[in-house]
């Protein structure tokens, strides 16, 4: 009877630590996905912040972002391509260690996961094709607007018109518009200044306000938030995310533009 008892301690306690294994913590009390890595996620379709490549791995401003606070941090960057709708409940399960996906700071997010301090400021914008008379946001009565699944921006647009139309990404919103499709589209007025530069016929119109863009991290990883807050603080004091703006931007976008 010992025995059998023993025996089932025994497969007890390896169940648990199986149970355990896919909730690694580090030995200063950060929660990983896997230890020794910092498992972050992107869309990969948020020209020039998060790029596809022909490999199958991403490019772009907030994947060296997530790749310099990994380094800050002492881990391996490990990035994962997801749909943008869909990063911040897949960092709020435990997907994911974090998002650095260009998200913005609103009410409605800080239910799901926790933000660090910024680490960058833009603000949204309407596109429309060169021949609108489109200027401003009340010109968007009742006309139809598109906008990428899971951004901030259908709340912008939504006292103006309920006739709002959802892409994957803004990219692919913009080159609808470009050819023919909706009234306007609002996004990113940096990623509409992109759009423009690879030739898409839209021009940017009223903007819309100032946005803070910051990193999402699980409610429960405080350990892991307070050290991509220290980290995101060095790389802003080094200049290095100064310096991977103006590689991908073509401008800091990382000071409050209101500290100025």
């Amino acid at each position: 009877m010992k025995k059998l008892v023993k025996g089932l301690v025994v497969a007890a306690s390896i169940a648990v630590l199986a149970a355990c294994g896919s909730d690694a913590s580090s030995g200063d009390g950060m929660k990983l996905v896997d230890e020794g890595k910092f498992t972050y996620a992107s869309s990969g379709e948020f020209n020039p912040f998060s790029v596809m490549q022909a490999d199958g791995t991403m490019t772009g401003f907030d994947i060296e972002v997530g790749e310099a606070v990994a380094a800050e941090l002492g881990l391996e960057p490990v990035q994962h391509q997801f749909k943008f709708g869909g990063i911040v409940e897949g960092v709020k399960s435990g997907r994911f260690d974090a998002a650095v996906a260009s998200h913005t700071i609103t009410e409605e997010r800080l239910e799901a996961v926790n933000f660090s301090t910024p680490y960058y400021y833009s603000g949204p914008q309407i596109y429309v094709r060169p021949d609108s008379n489109i200027e401003t946001l009340d010109d968007l009565k009742s006309k139809e607007v598109a906008v990428a699944k899971g951004t901030t921006y259908a709340d912008t647009v939504s006292d103006v018109t309920d006739n709002i139309m959802f892409y994957d990404s803004d990219v692919v919103a913009l080159e609808a518009l470009a050819n023919g499709k909706h009234d306007a589209v609002i996004t990113d007025f940096i990623t509409g200044k992109e759009a423009i530069g690879a030739g898409f016929k839209i021009e940017g119109k009223e903007l819309l306000g100032k946005s803070e863009q910051a990193i999402a991290v699980a409610k429960e990883n405080e350990e892991l938030l307070e050290k991509i807050n220290a980290a995101l603080e060095k790389l802003h004091e080094d200049g290095t995310l100064a310096e991977i703006s103006k590689k991908y931007i073509g401008e800091d976008i990382t000071v409050d533009p209101d500290s100025e």
